[in-house]
């Protein structure tokens, strides 16, 4: 069976930006290099699709490399069936991966275009277990609470507390960026009861998360 261009593009990018960086879960590498990422950017970006960088989407927002959506979905440990919630649906990609772990994924975007353009790209590509709403995600979704797993995709100064309670609390794990604006750290949290433990994993930089819960928008945001 002879692949079409995208298809060993996407292969590539598995190969060469994944692997050799340590990424080695397999349903996340089969994830990554089945979902198609070409149809989440701009068709301006297109191109550019499979490149190791952020690209922008618009209205200040990007999609992360494909490096960072590798290592926060490894860093999640997704199981089939699980119930996530997303933090910043953005282009709908990384909510695109996580359903194709075959999670139940709950996203919320706080632009309602991009909370639109996103649902309308995953339905064309026929993700049913996804279901995505416009607001302020610093406050998560706690009528859907609570979730195995939540992944913030924006930076928070810190990790806003609606998202810790709604965390499930016999093991529930979160992934974020928190820090300052213009640098933060990866950490992973994991609930146990009434306790919460942290992990970091490394540095990286996200846009703003915007919320009551989170940073005040700023100018143009």
């Amino acid at each position: 069976m002879v692949r079409d261009d995208w298809s060993a593009r996407r292969a590539g990018m598995v190969s060469e930006q994944l692997r050799r960086r340590g990424i080695d879960d397999p349903k996340v590498l089969a994830a990554l290099e089945r979902v198609p990422r070409e149809r989440f950017v701009p068709p301006v970006q297109k191109r550019y699709a499979c490149d190791d960088r952020a690209l922008g989407i618009g209205h200040g927002q990007t999609i992360s490399q494909p490096y960072m959506v590798a290592v926060m979905t490894q860093a999640l440990g997704v199981e089939p069936g699980a119930k996530v919630l997303e933090i910043g649906t953005g282009s709908g990609y990384q909510t695109a991966v996580l359903a194709a772990l075959d999670a139940q994924v709950f996203s919320v975007e706080r632009v309602p275009v991009l909370a639109d353009r996103a649902r309308r790209t995953l339905e064309e590509l026929g993700a049913k277990n996804v279901t995505i709403r416009a607001g302020d995600g610093s406050l998560g979704w706690p009528e859907q609470a609570p979730f195995e797993r939540i992944l913030v995709t924006a930076g928070a100064p810190s990790v806003p507390r609606p998202l810790l309670e709604q965390l499930a609390p016999d093991g529930g794990r979160l992934v974020a960026p928190v820090g300052p604006r213009d640098m933060q750290e990866l950490v992973v949290v994991e609930r146990r009861g009434t306790e919460w433990t942290t992990e970091t994993l490394l540095e990286c930089r996200f846009v703003p998360l915007v919320g009551s819960e989170a940073w005040e928008p700023e100018a143009g945001e």
